[in-house]
């Protein structure tokens, strides 16, 4: 009666470990134009679960690790986004063919520089505003913090918003842990990092962490990152952002839990 026990339980455990470990396999495609029906080369291809990815070659054709019901994500300057569901059909039948559609962009203007300046140095530099971003360190975190524009209050700010249940912050970090244990990953894979590296609309970044774009500027904001570095940082920066927030997240509310506990 032990052996027999003994040997369901393995059983079972292999079971549930087969369950949160689908069978990994490789899922191949051909991306082309919806209009001209001609391969598209250089699209980037993203298993968000497995945060891994490829680049299509000059035929338009991929090869991905994949398991089934895995999420797919492709993407190419110019194009609209694509995201399709990894079936068993598609595993079984072989090549897929994914057409992508070109985005009609209308150029109406385009603004080469900020500030009128007048060519007078002396003038010039009045015209361009100073902006300060000043950083804290926070004893046992390896890295500091950027708080923007000068502001006395934004250490206790960082914590307030940190510690607050209510706090928006707070309820994120807590309910994506597993969205965001991605973000190590999400630097391994060169070619999801090269693609985060070149672009700044947010949109591959939100994809990975399930996220909406907009959130991403108000978690920065939360964490007490200036505004100028939101709006000009590409999205592998933005990425490093949100990480170190995290760990420093994870690092505080340790320390807070155990001060209660004292």
């Amino acid at each position: 009666m032990r052996y027999l026990l003994l040997s369901f339980l393995i059983l079972f455990s292999v079971s549930a470990m087969a369950q949160e470990n689908p069978l990994a396999q490789k899922v191949t495609g051909t991306i082309i134009n919806d209009n001209t029906l001609l391969p598209i080369a250089n699209a980037n291809v993203i298993n968000i679960n497995k945060v891994k990815g490829v680049v299509t070659d000059k035929k338009g054709f991929f090869e991905l690790e994949v398991s089934v019901n895995d999420t797919i994500h492709i993407s190419l300057l110019g194009y609209q986004s694509l995201r399709v569901r990894v079936t068993n059909d598609w595993l079984k039948n072989g090549t897929a063919k994914l057409q992508l559609t070109e985005k009609a962009i209308a150029l109406e203007e385009v603004i080469v520089k900020k500030y009128d300046l007048t060519g007078y140095l002396e003038i010039d530099s009045k015209l361009i505003p100073e902006k300060d971003n000043y950083r804290y360190s926070i004893s046992g975190l390896p890295q500091g913090y950027e708080t923007g524009s000068s502001s006395p209050g934004a250490f206790s700010r960082v914590l307030g918003s940190i510690f607050n249940p209510a706090d928006m912050l707070y309820n994120f970090f807590g309910n994506k842990s597993n969205e965001l244990k991605k973000l190590k990953k999400m630097k391994k894979d060169d070619t999801v990092r090269h693609l985060l590296e070149s672009k700044f609309d947010r949109e591959t970044l939100g994809v990975l962490l399930g996220i909406d774009k907009k959130e991403i500027a108000e978690i920065l904001t939360r964490c007490s990152y200036s505004e100028e570095f939101i709006k000009t940082a590409n999205d592998l920066q933005i990425m490093d952002a949100i990480s170190e927030c995290y760990e420093q997240y994870k690092v505080l509310s340790k320390k807070h839990e155990k001060y209660i506990h004292e």
